[in-house]
């Protein structure tokens, strides 16, 4: 079994390092989320606590909204 479990996650790893960066993101924050709460760290806590606070901005009209394309293209820029 354990042969098998290798040969599968191979194949996994190699399939989904082919999905462009927003894809892999998604999917790790997924596979991370299906470990449960102990896995959120300090950072994590504080990027929570921030998009809180800019969601809380934006919803009492001090902070205008971006549109998800340009934000998924600035991210792509920034990690490439």
């Amino acid at each position: 079994m354990e042969g098998k479990m290798s040969e599968l996650l191979k194949k996994i790893e190699s399939e989904v390092l082919g999905l462009s960066h927003q894809e892999r993101a998604f999917l790790a924050d997924r596979l991370l989320s299906s470990l449960g709460e102990d896995v959120l760290t300090e950072f994590d806590a504080a990027w929570v606590t921030e998009a809180q606070r800019r969601y809380g901005e934006y919803k009492a009209g001090r902070r205008s909204g971006i549109d998800a394309q340009e934000v998924f293209a600035e991210a792509d820029r920034i990690v490439e």
